[in-house]
Order: C-alpha cells, then structure tokens, then sequence
C-alpha cells in the first residue's frame, strides 16, 4: 500500500455528530495514504475488494500491531488526535481494512477519514502535519446490513471455495472457520489464506453449512456461529450470500 506524509489532498469534511464515549483510549500516531477520490483502496490486505473502498463512506484505514495476522480486519476504531486547534474532540469512525505501516503509526488512514479529524477550514493544517499524536478505541461496526459472505472470484465450484465476510458488525473478531463435510461427520477447518478470507479445496458437493469462531478482547471470550445451509447447492462465483445475521 503507497502513502505519502506531503501530498495534500483536500476533501470536503462534515464535522461528526457528538458521540457518547465508553472504554479506555490507547495513544498513538496516525499517518494517511493517498487516492484522488479521497477514499480507501480496493487491494487492501484484507481482501475486501471494492468493498474495502465504498464501506462507511470511504472512512477506512490500513493498521500495523492492530492487523493481527489478518483476525482484525473489519474491525471499527473511534480515532481522535491530540492537536486541540485543529482536531474535532470526536475524531472518526474508521474500518480497518488494510495492512498499513507509517513513522510508529497504528493508523493510515484514507485521506477522506484523516480530513474527519480536522475542525471546519482546518484539514489543510492537518494534512500539512503528516502525522499526528491520536488516541483510539475499539467501537462497534454498526450497519443496516446483516453479514455477508461473498465467494470471491478466484473460487472454482463446485471443488475450490474462497469467502470473504462483509458487513461484519459488533466488536468481535472471526478467528477461524469451518465447514461442514456431512459424509465424514466432521468439521473440517478453512485456511486463513491472507486477510480475512478464508478458502478449502475439495468443497463439499451440496449445501455449505459453516461455522465461525467469534472472539472477543484478547481472547477471554470465544464462541462458534454456526450458519445452517447458508450458501446453496449451486453457489456462484462473485455472488454474496445472506447469514441473516445483523450483530
């Protein structure tokens, strides 16, 4: 992922409306790359796709330690900098969905969520910084879809099957997945093939049934999902598939 500390980009900003804050704030620093639409990018790590682009209006981030072998993609973090003249107190919203490395940053956001940080007519000053002194907190992804897998392209069905979450809300991570082999009777495990897809080969023929392990903090709470029949006998290259599930 390219970013750059002396390009300027400047994006129309709306100030947030006030939220209500809970939890311990982390301090750190926080850089931008770049792009001429103000947005993310759609070749992240994660392997979002476009989706990794358009997701919370383009207010995205690539992350180094928070990254997490690829587990902490899809998570959303309050970011709010420490420059009182130039910075809002509520900062942005961002979703992490990319690997991102800056001068001892954990934050490189896309300019539009970097242009979030700064009060009216201040982005130009932010910019100007490069990097800045923030403070961060894991928030809950909220969002009026429910989660989704969608089978990326280079899936081949019926034998090699490659899924990626979208929509992904609360505060927990997807550690691990699993898929249903009825004639075996057992669960057999997905790979991490990078970022947050997961993939098998040799898919079972029919129904896909799924499990995933959803894991909180730093592992103190874990459980498995289990999503019954969620993509078809006949699933499709490119196509997205409901879980019917919204937190």
């Amino acid at each position: 992922m390219n970013y750059y500390y002396l390009v300027v980009f400047l994006c129309i900003t709306v100030p947030l409306p006030a939220l209500s804050y809970s939890g311990e704030y982390y301090a750190s620093r926080a850089t931008y790359y770049g792009s001429p639409d103000c947005l993310g990018t759609p070749t992240g790590a994660c392997g979002f796709g476009e989706y990794g682009k358009t997701v919370n209006d383009g207010q995205v981030s690539g992350v180094s330690k928070l990254y997490r072998g690829g587990s902490g993609c899809g998570a959303c973090y309050q970011v709010r900098c420490k420059i009182p003249e130039h910075c809002t107190e509520e900062g942005t919203k961002v979703v992490v969905t990319d690997y991102g490395e800056g001068d001892r940053t954990d934050f490189v956001l896309s300019t539009a969520a970097y242009g979030k940080l700064a009060r009216p007519y201040m982005a130009e000053k932010l910019f100007a910084y490069g990097v800045v002194d923030v403070e961060f907190k894991r928030i809950a992804c909220q969002y009026n879809y429910n989660l989704v897998f969608k089978v990326l392209p280079h899936s081949k069905y019926p034998s090699y099957l490659a899924l990626v979450p979208l929509y992904q809300s609360g505060t927990y991570d997807i550690a691990a997945m699993e898929i249903w082999q009825d004639d075996r009777k057992e669960w057999r495990p997905m790979r991490r093939a990078y970022g947050t897809v997961f993939d098998i080969t040799d898919a079972p023929l029919g129904a896909i049934t799924l499990r995933y392990q959803a894991v909180y903090g730093y592992g103190d709470y874990k459980y498995w999902v289990m999503l019954n029949n969620v993509l078809p006998s006949d699933w499709q290259v490119g196509y997205t598939y409901d879980t019917g599930i919204s937190a």
